[in-house]
């Protein structure tokens, strides 16, 4: 019956794992309610993020189970406010892979801080998310509809990490919940590397601007 109930959640999950990773702040027009709940599903560092918040809630047990996946999506509209006021929020890209980095290792080694540590770390992570997002409602079609159907789909993202973690949970003593949580991570870093990549090359195309106007 466990096994059965994982095949299905996984098969779910993989249905829904974005095919092609996008940018998370364009410069083009969106549409309203379809495009905002496809846009945490259309990069695989937002999908992983909002699904390690449902799996580490899951692994915490508790009140964590409810409390974690409830307080992400509030705190992204905070993230979006800011975004749409056209605010700056420094390292969007750095902060949201280590944001993948973190929960992952956070499972991995299964850690169970207070609750009021939890949730500070998932609402910074969930600033940055919000932020991504909130950049893009200018520019769309319909605003409100899009605002409505990204929270729509992260508490579904949300949904399908609790789900897996409470079937992954109770198997070899939660083995297989910190072993996806170490997978999550290591593909945090790969994101990491990314962020850091462009970073430097943004600060390298700036240097050189500087050194023109030097001469």
């Amino acid at each position: 019956m466990i096994h059965r109930r994982l095949a299905a959640l996984l098969g779910l999950a993989a249905l829904m794992l974005p095919q092609v990773a996008a940018a998370h702040i364009t410069a083009t027009g969106s549409g309203g309610f379809t495009a905002g709940f496809e846009h945490p599903l259309s990069g695989y560092d937002h999908f992983l993020a909002m699904f390690a918040v449902g799996l580490w809630g899951a692994q915490m047990g508790g009140r964590q189970v409810w409390q974690l996946p409830v307080t992400f999506p509030l705190i992204m509209v905070v993230g979006g406010v800011i975004g749409i006021l056209g605010l700056p929020l420094p390292g969007i890209e750095i902060g949201i892979a280590l944001s993948i980095v973190v929960l992952g290792l956070a499972i991995a080694t299964a850690w169970k801080p207070y609750e009021w540590i939890a949730l500070a770390i998932i609402s910074v992570f969930a600033l940055y998310h919000g932020y991504a997002h909130g950049a893009e409602l200018p520019m769309a079609a319909d605003p409100a509809d899009f605002a409505i159907g990204f929270v729509l789909a992260t508490g579904m993202i949300h949904v399908i990490g609790v789900g897996v973690g409470l079937v992954l949970d109770p198997i070899r003593g939660g083995q297989l919940s910190r072993g996806l949580g170490a997978i999550i991570a290591v593909v945090g870093l790969g994101f990491l590397a990314l962020a850091l990549g462009y970073l430097q090359s943004q600060l390298g195309f700036l240097q050189g601007g500087l050194s023109l106007f030097g001469h």
